[in-house]
């Protein structure tokens, strides 16, 4: 059972939003839940957004660059704050 809930959760998607609060944006992502915060830096820098020296702060808590959506346990309609790392 586990190997189908694990086999069914890479067809999972989640929309988020992302505050960036340097630029007081709020930008819509698509994710599953196996992505990583780097794989939302990566979104971002399609998007023309510049995440390199900011960070991830979900629930009052900072994310890794390996979190993974699961583990910090986003879900759908969550907003993720992105903020300068200086």
């Amino acid at each position: 059972m586990e190997t189908l809930r694990r086999s069914l959760s890479r067809w999972k998607r989640y929309h988020i939003q992302v505050h960036v609060s340097e630029e007081d944006l709020l930008l819509p992502l698509t994710v599953r839940p196996a992505d990583t915060v780097s794989d939302l830096r990566a979104q971002l820098v399609r998007q023309g957004v510049s995440s390199w020296k900011k960070a991830f702060y979900y629930n009052a808590k900072r994310l890794g660059e390996q979190d993974t959506l699961r583990e910090v346990n986003v879900q759908n309609g969550s907003v993720l704050l992105l903020v300068s790392d200086a």
